[in-house]
Parts: C-alpha cells; sequence; structure tokens
C-alpha cells in the first residue's frame, strides 16, 4: 500500500521510504505525480498518473540523456482511495507494458498468480485485477496509441 500526502507532495511507499514529489497535482481524472530518480542509472524521473475511475495507475520514467528513446509505459491495476489530504493505492501486482504504436503485453502476471494462490490477493480482487487489465489491454490496442486512449476515456491531457 502506497501513500500520497498531496498537502505536503510526499509518496510513502510500504518500506517506509518516502519520496518528496515535484509534481503532485489533483486533475478532474486522477491525481499526477513526478519524482526525480537520482539512484537510478537509466532514467531521470518516474511520472505517474493515478486514474480511479479506470482503476490504474500509468507510469513510465523520463530517461536521463534527452537522445534515449523513452521506455515504455506501465499501466497496473490497483484499488484507489481518495481523501481530501492523501491518496492510497494498493497494487494489485497485474499490468500492462505498452509500447510504442499501442502494442501493449500483460506483465507479472506469475506475480499475480502467486500473490492469489498465496492468499495475499483476495479472489474478488484478483477478479478486478483481471477484468481491468483485459479491458485496458483490448482499448489501448484497439486505439494503437496511449494518448489516443486516453483522450477515449476523457483524458486530452498529453501523456
Amino acid at each position: 500500500m502506497e501513500v500520497i500526502d498531496v498537502f505536503s507532495s510526499q509518496r510513502r511507499q510500504p518500506s517506509g521510504f518516502v519520496h518528496q514529489l515535484e509534481v503532485c497535482h489533483v486533475e478532474r481524472w486522477g491525481l499526477a505525480v513526478e519524482y526525480s530518480t537520482p539512484e537510478a542509472a537509466e532514467h531521470d524521473a518516474e511520472i505517474t498518473w493515478l486514474l480511479p475511475d479506470l482503476g490504474l495507475r500509468l507510469t513510465r520514467y523520463r530517461p536521463r540523456s534527452r537522445h534515449s528513446r523513452p521506455g515504455p509505459s506501465t499501466l497496473t491495476a490497483v484499488h484507489i482511495e481518495r481523501e481530501t489530504r492523501s491518496w492510497t493505492t494498493t497494487d494489485l501486482l497485474l499490468g500492462l507494458e505498452v509500447g510504442d504504436r499501442g502494442r501493449a503485453r500483460i506483465t507479472h502476471a506469475a506475480e499475480f498468480a502467486a500473490a492469489v494462490d498465496g492468499g495475499l490477493i483476495r479472489l474478488s480482487e484478483a477478479d478486478y485485477a483481471l477484468r481491468t487489465v483485459h479491458r485496458t489491454l483490448e482499448e489501448v490496442t484497439r486505439h494503437r496509441d496511449i494518448n489516443e486512449w486516453l483522450a477515449h476515456r476523457g483524458i486530452f491531457e498529453a501523456w
């Protein structure tokens, strides 16, 4: 479970580690956050959008070198609880990796299956994650571009 405090612009991870966010603002479609990743050799920052109506966390990493091609975007099934001061996300592990031109593939299926088998994810949560990821896979594939898919969902900000 991860908690983002929108007033202090901090992201608290399950390990207890706290990131100071450079960007943290509520949008009509959800929450946009960004923080630098100085410990990562390959990327400069993590950019995340929480999309509560879709049950998804959308993440990408900005490369350190401006000449590097950006990596794929990741869509992960999550439960999102919104309060005035904070947003809490529970990662359901199952997700999609979306590359160029909407090429998408399901990710973390083995970890998801192990978590369900071990009782870490309830069956109702597993069903929710599967429905969310499969619906999103179908939509992203149909639109062939993550920005077109977002526009289809009523989110017109460029990803």
